[in-house]
């Protein structure tokens, strides 16, 4: 694997959001859900698509705290324009694990 430099790390920003909307999102081609994750009052909310129904129901998504990258473009993903990437882990069975703050924190806390 290649390093970067620190520099490069720091032109990716990767932020704290909390969930505030969850819904199914059955015209993609796989298992997604659309989610509208709020990002603090002056980043705003953004929409993002995420392959989550493996291993979150709808209602445990509203109200969690999740991190995302929020500066790689806009993607259209079967009509629907997901702002940022919501980040995850898979799991041994390949199903995505959230990446969360282990503690409530202010919402567009940027990682450092």
């Amino acid at each position: 694997m290649s390093t970067i430099a620190y520099g490069e790390f720091e032109k990716v920003d990767i932020r704290v959001g909390t969930i505030v909307e969850a819904e199914d999102f059955p015209r993609a081609r796989k298992p997604l859900y659309r989610l509208r994750i709020d990002f603090g009052s002056e980043l705003g909310i953004r929409q993002s698509a995420a392959g989550l129904p493996g291993r979150y129901d709808l209602d445990d998504l509203v109200g969690r705290q999740v991190i995302a990258v929020l500066n790689m473009g806009v993607r259209n993903i079967a009509g629907f324009e997901s702002q940022c990437l919501t980040l995850g882990i898979p799991d041994e069975d390949g199903e995505t694990i959230l990446l969360a703050p282990t503690r409530p924190v202010p919402n567009g806390g940027r990682l450092f």
